[in-house]
């Protein structure tokens, strides 16, 4: 039986929108998520500096905007030797912002068994609602079955599995890409999961840059998988996504920036000016991820 989600502080009727996709870059001690070689190439690749804000950066910028930040790291460790932040920071300073923000964890599919622990122990005693996840980052294949101790967990506890797709800029530009392999995040990997474990819910994140179609073949297809939107300008979006999130995945597409890399305030600057059903917009930019992230539900105790 899955359980009930953790409860959350958030005034959904307050909250303009929902922004599914929000990365904690440093911690509170000034450690940094990635290297300083992946951060520069990140910075040229999308142009411009490279802003690393805190949990409590997150929160003031998202309370003066009335949204709801999702936020994560990505444990690296495994892959890279980089040390990871600590889901347990994230999540007790994310606890101090109730109002705004929406903690999930990150945990290196090759920590096994005791990573699954360690996630329970997040979700159960720390109100984590999610776990993320970068394949080509962390190294791993989705079908491989090295997360599924981890995804186990969350299907059991109602919250969803993040899963970075496409293309992606860490690494862009160094040799050999930075050792980061981009066909670990074909979407297509995540059918089988979505097969193996039908209960957990899977959010596709990014437009899935050059798998796009096959993004959207698994979200049509499988009841519990969703897409978000982060990553890119919604005027650099694929004439295919914004024909399916208008139609048969207006219910199953999620706003995200990727902030830092991309603002909100950009991103639905941008979302204003496509061409959008009325009744659609409500939904991407709030509606769907408070039912895919249950977040109008109580926990029971």
């Amino acid at each position: 039986m899955t359980r009930p989600a953790p409860a959350t502080g958030l005034d959904l009727d307050a909250l303009e929108a929902v922004d599914v996709h929000v990365h904690v870059e440093t911690d509170l001690h000034g450690h940094l998520s990635l290297p300083g070689e992946y951060l520069e190439a990140s910075a040229k690749y999308f142009g411009g500096g490279h802003h690393t804000p805190d949990v409590h950066e997150i929160a003031s910028y998202y309370r003066e905007r009335r949204m709801a930040a999702v936020v994560f790291s990505v444990d690296i460790e495994n892959a890279t030797g980089h040390p990871a932040l600590s889901n347990e920071e994230i999540a007790d300073a994310a606890a101090e912002h109730p109002d705004v923000l929406v903690p999930f964890a990150s945990i290196d599919p090759a920590k096994g068994r005791a990573g699954a622990r360690a996630f329970r122990r997040l979700v159960e005693e720390r109100g984590v609602r999610g776990i993320k996840f970068h394949p080509s980052l962390q190294g791993f294949a989705p079908d491989d079955r090295s997360a599924y101790p981890l995804l186990e967990v969350a299907a059991e506890h109602g919250v969803p599995a993040l899963f970075h797709t496409g293309q992606t800029g860490i690494g862009a530009g160094m040799p050999g890409g930075g050792g980061i392999r981009l066909g670990l995040s074909n979407p297509m990997l995540l059918d089988d999961v979505a097969v193996d474990i039908p209960e957990l819910t899977i959010i596709l994140a990014h437009p899935s840059f050059p798998w796009q179609d096959e993004a959207l073949a698994v979200a049509t297809h499988k009841p519990n998988v969703y897409i978000d939107l982060s990553g890119w300008s919604p005027k650099y979006f694929p004439p295919q996504l914004v024909r399916y999130a208008n139609s048969l995945l207006q219910d199953k597409v999620l706003f995200g920036s990727d902030y830092p890399v991309i603002t909100p305030d950009r991103w639905r600057a941008d979302f204003a000016k496509l061409e959008i059903k009325p009744h659609v917009r409500p939904k991407i930019l709030k509606d769907n991820a408070v039912r895919a992230l249950r977040l109008a539900e109580k926990e029971d105790r």
